[in-house]
């Protein structure tokens, strides 16, 4: 699998080689990729989406049976020992988790964590007032809220992101910046279009239909977008 320039980036000054990793929230991992080929000695990728799970399993598990273990689970009660772990990853998760359940993972990746232990958290800057995408986006939340009660994203600034880590005693190391701008491709804009459609056709009509309306004008008027920042920030556990 090819690793992102993304993950390059993130994980050029951490040393993996060697080291006992998670990637927390898998994803296709493509993470999971990236720390393999900076020499990992083992990485656990965990994911509760099952067919990222598969996804996972077929692109990088296959090839690296012996260093891979990919595990279904829940990201605020792994199957992993507590102080288990010299490097976890967290490449573009926050912004799928809600503030409360945020904290939550946070205590786990927490516990999990050796003494020493790295943290690198990447992620996006809220987008621009003036951003289509950002329209999407709050269109996709809309109908999230309305299926579920919960958002679909939430945009947290790396600076609340240094404080909540700060809280659970890490201490920050560095912020670099891995894209600005932010290449919002036509296969994202459709992505999270038809991610807003899967939470609006539920709906009763007289909710889902102007939301479907309203994300069938947003993907022809947004085509693709450059637009926003993803942020790379590094942590230590000290001991």
């Amino acid at each position: 699998m090819d690793v992102p320039r993304t993950v390059t980036a993130a994980l050029a000054d951490r040393p993996v080689d060697g080291a006992t990793c998670l990637e927390a929230g898998a994803g296709v991992g493509k993470t999971t990729a990236g720390l393999l080929a900076d020499g990992a000695d083992r990485v656990y990728a965990i994911t509760n989406d099952a067919e990222h799970a598969r996804t996972v399993r077929e692109r990088v598990g296959r090839d690296h049976a012996d260093r891979v273990a990919v595990l279904d689970a829940d990201l605020v009660a792994t199957p992993l020992d507590t102080d288990s772990v010299e490097i976890v990853t967290a490449h573009g998760l926050c912004n799928v988790l809600p503030p409360a359940t945020l904290d939550e993972v946070l205590e786990e990746l927490t516990r999990i964590a050796a003494p020493g232990c790295h943290l690198v958290v990447d992620d996006y800057e809220p987008l621009p007032e003036d951003a289509a995408m950002r329209d999407l986006f709050a269109v996709e939340n809309a109908a999230r809220e309305l299926a579920d009660g919960r958002p679909a994203l939430t945009f947290y600034p790396a600076t609340t992101l240094r404080r909540l880590l700060g809280g659970h005693g890490w201490e920050f190391d560095r912020e670099r910046t891995l894209l600005d701008p932010v290449p919002w491709t036509a296969n994202h804009v459709a992505a999270h279009a038809n991610a807003a459609r899967a939470s609006a056709r539920p709906l009763p009509d007289a909710l889902g239909d102007p939301l479907l309306a309203e994300i069938d004008r947003l993907v022809t008027a947004i085509d693709e977008e450059s637009t926003g920042t993803m942020y790379s920030l590094a942590f230590r556990l000290p001991g």
